[in-house]
């Protein structure tokens, strides 16, 4: 979906809005009954229908306080927080909540849902009625949406920007940001991603912190190298794919002295960020071949002999995006 917003936004007079959508207590809405219909219509057994609609229904829960305890209440509503099975329960059963309109995208991820407007010529029509659609579903299906923590962010590169209406849902305007974190990922406005470096630099600079304290404890090189992997490459590392071609050179060379300073603790060569950042890249991109139902397989196009055609970019954006890089590392490794 990003790389189909920056697509998007390499035309002139194009724009996108993103729409950050909460819920309240999403597992804790889930109708047992409107659940059962949903998986009964896309095929699962009526067996383990059955046995998914006990799971969910007369539910005892109490509540102690110290040496209280409450009453016992019955629950026929919702999933129990903390289940595994509760996710993918959400997601069945808010599988049909789909985009109406072909420049609109509802994007979820268990109980985080977003919808993406590609707008063009300034018409909003599509992307309002999407919103709007999403209202009613969410009713029908008793779900609880949360405008005051629902946001909306606009990725506006035109010239001449006109004022943009806010967006209401049940009567409520959506507060508009500059910055969102999204899946872990702060997204900016400007798509840079300074937010999300800063927000990676810091916390990967803490964990470097306990590092120092285990050298200190005389540990060894080969259980330094463990912790650094788990709690400082991790962090490093993650969605690196997304963001950092397309961050700025200051970011990259603040990340990779923590990796420098991690390495100069361990005492044993470490990879670098850009090493990282290639390697993970094109285990991505190879596995995106491999798989012919994925969205971003057809942007891997081969006309003629061994090497992938590049994307064809006005702007920096859409030259630095992980589809470009990926078919870029693809043909020099190939």
């Amino acid at each position: 979906t990003l790389h189909t917003t920056i697509s998007h936004l390499e035309v002139q007079g194009r724009y996108a809005r993103l729409l950050f959508v909460d819920f309240s207590s999403a597992f804790n809405t889930i109708l047992p009954d409107r659940l059962i219909d949903k998986l009964l219509e896309i095929g699962l057994p009526s067996t383990t229908c059955r046995w998914i609609r006990d799971f969910l229904s007369d539910r005892v829960q109490r509540v102690r306080v110290g040496p209280h305890l409450s009453s016992a209440l019955s629950l026929n509503t919702g999933s129990p927080q903390g289940c595994v099975l509760s996710p993918l329960l959400y997601t069945l059963y808010t599988h049909d909540c789909v985009s109406s309109h072909p420049d609109n995208t509802v994007i979820k991820f268990a109980d985080d849902t977003t919808v993406v407007g590609l707008i063009s010529g300034g018409d909003e029509t599509a992307y309002r009625a999407e919103v709007q659609r999403l209202s009613d579903w969410c009713a029908d299906n008793n779900l609880d949406l949360n405008t005051t923590k629902t946001k909306e962010l606009v990725v506006d590169f035109r010239r001449r920007k006109s004022e943009l209406q806010p967006v209401s849902i049940n009567g409520e305007c959506v507060e508009r940001v500059s910055s969102f974190k999204f899946l872990g990922v702060h997204i900016d406005t400007d798509l840079q991603w300074s937010s999300n470096t800063s927000a990676v630099l810091k916390k990967a600079q803490q964990s470097l912190h306990f590092l120092r304290i285990l050298r200190k404890m005389d540990l060894k090189k080969e259980l330094l190298t463990v912790f650094y992997r788990c709690s400082i490459e991790s962090v490093l590392t993650y969605c690196i794919g997304v963001w950092f071609s397309s961050c700025t050179t200051a970011h990259r060379k603040a990340l990779q002295r923590v990796i420098n300073m991690a390495q100069k603790i361990i005492g044993h060569p470490l990879p670098s960020l850009k090493d990282l950042y290639s390697t993970r890249c094109l285990k991505r991109a190879r596995s995106i071949l491999r798989d012919c139902t994925h969205p971003g397989h057809r942007v891997f196009k081969l006309p003629s002999g061994r090497r992938f055609r590049l994307l064809r970019s006005r702007t920096n954006r859409l030259k630095d995006s992980f589809y470009n890089r990926a078919i870029a590392l693809i043909n020099v490794n190939s």
